[in-house]
């Protein structure tokens, strides 16, 4: 076993972590955890019992099985857009319309805490977009400096004289082009 050689004496946490930060940048892993943890204090209140010493005060509500819905709904819209982020926009406009019908049904969106999580969860779920894949070019020329970004990604005032001329203009065939390589190419001169 050579010194140089790479991830064979790496502890299996490393391992897991790296797995699980690929995983997690490849979908919207916050906005699935936030709608997820809303749905959970909105399906779990109306069902919950607080002890005061020898006082239990019961806050189930007439509404305790649409609480249970609009919380599981959300657990499971969470879990969507973990798994199949194709539809998270689909996923976090309803997880915003669940939040919002929490609030008369679920005693008062699960004391606005739930509300707040399932609807901060949607918004993200809504403008989250998968990254743009990394070009395999080098980023050094053959002299060893760095090559410059393309020009379409730089502002205006940053692009350098060389890259805009000739941007715009399409390639002109002169006079002497030859028309047999055009008709056997398939195309024409028009003019």
């Amino acid at each position: 076993m050579s010194p140089e050689s790479t991830g064979q004496n790496e502890h299996y946490i490393r391992v897991y972590r790296r797995r699980f930060r690929a995983w997690r940048g490849h979908r919207p892993f916050w906005a699935g955890l936030f709608t997820m943890a809303g749905g959970v204090p909105i399906a779990y209140f109306p069902y919950a019992n607080v002890h005061l010493g020898n006082v239990t005060l019961a806050m189930s509500t007439t509404a305790g099985a649409g609480s249970l819905i609009i919380g599981v709904l959300l657990v499971t819209l969470g879990l969507t857009m973990w798994f199949h982020s194709i539809v998270r926009v689909f996923a976090g406009v309803a997880a915003i319309l669940l939040a919002l019908i929490s609030i008369p049904v679920a005693n008062i969106g699960g004391f606005v805490v739930g509300f707040l999580l399932a609807l901060i969860g949607g918004a993200l779920s809504i403008s989250w977009a998968p990254g743009e894949a990394k070009s395999d070019e080098e980023p050094y020329d053959e002299q060893g400096s760095r090559r410059a970004p393309p020009a379409k990604h730089l502002p205006y005032e940053e692009r350098s004289e060389g890259a805009l001329h000739g941007a715009a203009v399409p390639q002109q065939q002169g006079a002497g082009s030859d028309q047999a390589a055009d008709v056997e190419a398939g195309g024409h001169r028009a003019g």
